[in-house]
């Protein structure tokens, strides 16, 4: 378990590292994509709540939708039900 623990932990120093050396655009429109995904997510669960579709709002599942977009959303959408 310890092992597991100490890659999880390599891995995410990994991913800090390349997400820091990214350019700021890089950085900025991943930011807007994911607020953008984060309101597509409340809308879904405010229009698909009547329907009874609803996926999680999170900070995961705002980045998925942000960075994949439409096709990410779908996925949620799918992994949800």
């Amino acid at each position: 378990m310890e092992i597991l623990a100490a890659l999880a932990g390599i891995v995410i120093v990994i991913v800090i590292v390349k997400f820091l050396a990214l350019s700021t655009k890089v950085l900025w429109k991943l930011l807007v994509n994911s607020i953008t995904g984060l309101l597509f997510l409340f809308v879904l669960n405010f229009v698909g709540g009547l329907f009874g579709l609803q996926v999680p709002v999170n900070i995961l599942n705002a980045l998925v939708v942000g960075v994949f977009g439409i096709p990410g959303f779908i996925v949620l959408l799918l992994l949800s039900q």
